[in-house]
């Protein structure tokens, strides 16, 4: 009988001795053992016509976590209404922004570089897969996971590209990873990255990002305001903490940049339909601040990793015009961390923070 002992030679483990027992000639071939790496970021559609942008619209919008209201009132509003007028209208902004040399959206231009600068960092991590995923559109998170667990990976760190929590957004990707693993025979393990909205890492990108930016410009913005996707109010009272997360990044950043609670404000943009979101509205505060004779604004968007419609167009384009139609002279947009140097350094953390154990 061959014990264990008996197969670790003099100054090597048990591991490493465990590694070279190989499998009986007549065993099925196995698989590398592999970690994959899924970033996920909300979604995009596919193109900016009126079919394309009702499929994505129409998964997005039916999304439980997205909209609370009962199916029974929301879908035929959804489904007759919205789903009939919206597409136009939203494939029109689409296309003042869309990437027209790989015919998609920035984001997914955006995230797909930022897979592969991760894919890159980690190269010294032979076993290491990294892929990415949209929630809503393609490539799905079920696509990504199943193509993980057939290229070997035996557990999967997913990561919600969303720097502050909310059911809306992280729980959403969660969910769609869990109900991947359902119907999954062999399940890989499974870890999810939390929010990062007070890692220093990142608080430290979004200064850095904001000085470097301000340095290029030919004016000094009086007020920078810290604009993050709206939420509904009642989503806030049931106990979603993204609201605090946000405001917390804000007076993290305020302090890092050694700036006055005035020269740094926090709004929340992109609200949908007649409820109360979160206060005060981007489009409002910038309203406002030129009527009391601001002449001079810059905004940048630190819940999104990457330039998207809400930043390249709701921001750049819409609100630039609402702040100079209103006696604002000078506005810039900062751009998200995308994959800059500092974006990928945040990533890289919040990765390799979370794969611990398994490397």
């Amino acid at each position: 009988m061959v014990l264990e002992a008996d197969l670790i030679s003099p100054g090597t483990g048990k591991r490493a001795a465990m590694r070279e027992v190989k499998p009986p000639a007549d065993h099925p071939p196995l698989k590398a053992r592999r970690i994959g790496v899924l970033l996920v970021n909300l979604g995009t559609p596919d193109g900016t016509t009126y079919w394309p942008m009702r499929r994505y619209l129409g998964e997005f919008l039916s999304d439980r976590r997205v909209i609370e209201a009962p199916r029974a009132i929301w879908q035929p509003i959804l489904q007759g209404i919205i789903l009939s007028t919206r597409p136009k209208k939203s494939g029109a902004l689409y296309a003042s922004i869309w990437n027209k040399e790989r015919d998609e959206s920035p984001l997914r231009t955006i995230t797909r570089e930022q897979g592969e600068k991760l894919a890159a960092e980690l190269a010294a991590e032979e076993e290491v897969t990294v892929d990415w995923a949209m929630r809503y559109g393609t490539p799905s998170i079920v696509e990504r996971m199943n193509a993980l667990q057939a290229q070997g990976c035996e557990k999967i760190l997913v990561f919600p590209l969303y720097p502050q929590y909310s059911a809306t957004t992280t729980a959403t990707v969660n969910d769609k990873a869990f109900e991947a693993l359902m119907k999954m025979r062999w399940q890989p393990a499974l870890r999810t990255v939390p929010p990062y909205h007070d890692d220093p890492a990142y608080i430290d990108a979004l200064a850095e990002s904001v000085e470097q930016h301000l340095a290029k410009l030919d004016f000094e913005p009086e007020v920078v305001i810290a604009s993050y996707h709206g939420l509904p109010q009642s989503y806030f009272r049931k106990g979603d903490p993204y609201h605090c997360h946000c405001q917390k990044t804000t007076r993290l950043l305020r302090e890092t940049l050694d700036w006055p609670k005035t020269r740094l404000i926090a709004t929340f943009q992109s609200r949908f339909g007649p409820e109360e979101w979160l206060q005060p509205y981007t489009d409002k505060t910038i309203e406002q601040l030129a009527k009391d004779g601001v002449k001079r604004i810059a905004v940048l968007n630190p819940g999104f990793v990457a330039d998207c419609l809400e930043t390249l167009e709701e921001i750049a384009v819409q609100n630039r015009e609402v702040f100079l139609h209103h006696g604002g002279e000078k506005f810039s947009h900062i751009p998200c961390l995308n994959a800059s140097a500092g974006g990928m350094r945040v990533i890289t953390k919040m990765v390799m923070r979370e794969l611990q154990g398994w490397l």
